[in-house]
């Protein structure tokens, strides 16, 4: 199935379609001439998308890449000399991790806008409920 969408931009709904206005990288607007840059579209295919559930995240970097490794950590609520198995390691440079996090930031405020604040330390949530 081919999804319209805008790039690293989170969708309402993982079944909306969007049009993509992205202005193309090697065709940048003409400066001063009041012309707006030529608009593509981007089309999606994610007919052979597997999808997988991470409860862990590293991340590393070098001055070129950001490397996330992600996995499924068996005993999430600690444990001594855990082992945890990475099923998929996303590498990018750090112009697309920052548009990633600017997306991240952008679906989580939708999120607790919605439905309240995400609590992420563990102790505090078990003393909540």
């Amino acid at each position: 199935m081919a999804r319209k969408s805008e790039d690293t931009t989170p969708s309402d709904s993982p079944a909306e379609e969007k049009a993509a206005t992205a202005a193309p990288a090697d065709n940048p607007a003409p400066a001063g001439n009041g012309a707006a840059p030529q608009q593509s579209q981007i089309t999606i295919d994610d007919a052979g998308v597997t999808a997988c559930y991470a409860n862990f995240c590293r991340v590393s970097s070098t001055p070129e890449e950001l490397i996330l490794d992600l996995g499924l950590n068996p005993q999430p609520l600690g444990g001594k000399d855990v082992r945890i198995p990475v099923g998929q390691r996303i590498i990018l440079n750090h112009y697309t991790a920052k548009r990633l996090l600017n997306a991240l930031s952008i679906a989580l405020q939708r999120h607790e806008q919605a439905f309240g604040v995400l609590e992420t330390d563990f102790r505090k949530r078990v003393k909540n409920s």
